[in-house]
């Protein structure tokens, strides 16, 4: 019966005394789980979030020499196409991405998200026009959006409490992981003909990987309990947590409705009803996350570094560098200073660097002094990013969702994610025609900075609280 021990206490179990024969029991603290039995299959899961990361970079340089060999050289429509219409696929797999999730469970989610990738990768690998490239670049996008959602559903539901905001982090550093390996996978493109085939062929192996050992990963505990399938979720949460611990997580999941109507939950509740707050906080961190112009930096600083004589390979590696270094960081502190600091300070420092870009495109600033603040602001940037803004809104909305919206509400969250960062792509380079860079960088800084106004207020601490514990503060907030 060793390891199998059924307690009824979250932080306590009784005892007997064996000195004495009275009845009489003390409380002894309860270990807390142990991270290694669920950190394998957070690796796995990390899975998609690299594959997304990779799929994101492999076009940047590779790009080229697909025009050139499919026939599209010099049509920039159609290069921004192979770019873009990835993200027109992951907003379609973001929007079903919660039904999916709670229709078929987290792993087949994560197999279901791997399939297009693999099936759109080899289109793209084998494509003979630009048409049969967007056919598979759009496969590939319905995948990269199905992936980050369920990643963060699984993460925050396999994990214990004390190690969930590292756990988050690691998919994170995966996502950078994929884009590294894009980037250098990518750089004997230009003198190798044919090679950006082998770049797509190298995301088969992956995914592929992905789809078998999910086979033998735990499934998500609270799915299995909202569909009524308590003794499955009491084994699962034994191979992720260990047998002391069942019990205590069991009664945490009952203090909440089992979710069995789950399904029956309509769209206009999720956005009028009871769950409009939390809703509104999810979208709205979503948003201002993608209006601090991230993603304008991420696909335009190419660009930026060659106007001042940085050869891009050499600027996008220590893109790469910063992100990763910061999300490393991030990681070893999401759990120890918490979500909220963590977004606090990676918001204001993006929009103090912001500034750093403004004043490099005004007039005060010539030269090298314009190169050093605007370069030196940019990398400074994206690692203020990667410390917070960049990891912590996918994992805080995975844990303050209730359990009976969760999957769902995460979905139409990340889905305003996608809208708002096709649109900042699109115009971006218009805008700044039109505006010039002082005027869109100092609107970039504003929204970094109303973030930060707005995390202040809106965002709950989550950190060492489990899933129950913080659906009781939000239920007790909204009762404020």
């Amino acid at each position: 019966m060793r390891g199998r021990q059924r307690v009824g206490s979250r932080e306590t179990i009784a005892v007997q005394d064996s000195k004495d024969d009275s009845s009489a029991s003390v409380r002894v603290p309860i270990a807390k789980p142990c991270w290694r039995r669920s950190l394998r299959h957070v690796l796995v899961a990390s899975l998609s979030s690299f594959l997304y990361g990779y799929h994101v970079g492999v076009v940047n340089e590779t790009l080229e020499s697909i025009s050139i060999d499919l026939g599209f050289s010099g049509n920039t429509l159609a290069e921004g196409l192979v770019v873009s219409i990835c993200l027109g696929g992951a907003f379609i797999g973001s929007l079903f991405s919660g039904w999916i999730a709670d229709g078929v469970g987290r792993r087949r989610s994560f197999q279901l998200c791997a399939l297009p990738m693999i099936i759109g990768a080899i289109m793209s690998a084998t494509a003979k026009s630009l048409w049969g490239m967007l056919l598979g670049r759009l496969f590939v996008g319905t995948g990269m959006g199905l992936g980050p959602p369920v990643a963060a559903l699984y993460v925050a539901e396999v994990s214990p409490p004390a190690v969930r905001g590292t756990f988050g982090g690691l998919t994170q550093i995966a996502t950078c992981l994929g884009l590294m390996a894009a980037l250098f996978i990518g750089i004997p493109a230009k003198d190798i003909v044919g090679w950006w085939r082998i770049c797509f062929w190298v995301s088969v192996i992956p995914a592929a990987i992905l789809t078998i050992f999910m086979e033998i990963c735990a499934e998500s505990p609270y799915w299995l309990f909202k569909r009524g399938r308590t003794i499955e979720a009491e084994a699962e949460f034994e191979k992720l947590l260990g047998g002391l611990h069942v019990k205590p997580a069991m009664g945490e999941l009952s203090k909440s409705d089992r979710g069995d109507e789950s399904g029956a939950v309509k769209l206009s509740e999720l956005l009028f009803g009871c769950h409009a707050r939390v809703m509104f906080i999810g979208s709205a961190l979503f948003a201002l996350q993608q209006l601090s112009g991230i993603n304008a930096v991420f696909y335009f600083s190419s660009a930026v570094f060659e106007s001042f004589g940085v050869p891009s390979k050499m600027g996008n590696t220590c893109i790469g560098i910063c992100n990763l270094f910061g999300s490393v960081v991030s990681m070893i502190l999401m759990d120890k200073l918490g979500r909220k600091v963590l977004l606090l300070g990676s918001f204001l420092g993006m929009g103090v660097t912001m500034g750093l870009q403004v004043i490099a495109a005004s007039s005060y600033a010539s030269g090298f002094g314009a190169m050093y603040l605007s370069v030196g602001g940019m990398l400074l940037y994206v690692l203020s990013f990667a410390l917070g803004a960049g990891p912590v809104p996918c994992l805080l909305m995975s844990e303050i969702l209730p359990g009976k919206i969760r999957a769902k509400a995460m979905a139409i969250c990340l889905a305003v994610h996608w809208v708002i960062n096709f649109f900042v792509g699109l115009f971006f380079l218009r805008l700044l025609e039109q505006m010039g860079a002082q005027l869109l960088y100092s609107i970039f800084g504003a929204f970094c900075l109303l973030a930060v106004v707005f995390v202040k207020k809106y965002v709950l601490e989550t950190k060492g609280k489990s899933l129950q514990e913080i659906e009781v503060a939000l239920l007790a907030l909204e009762a404020t």
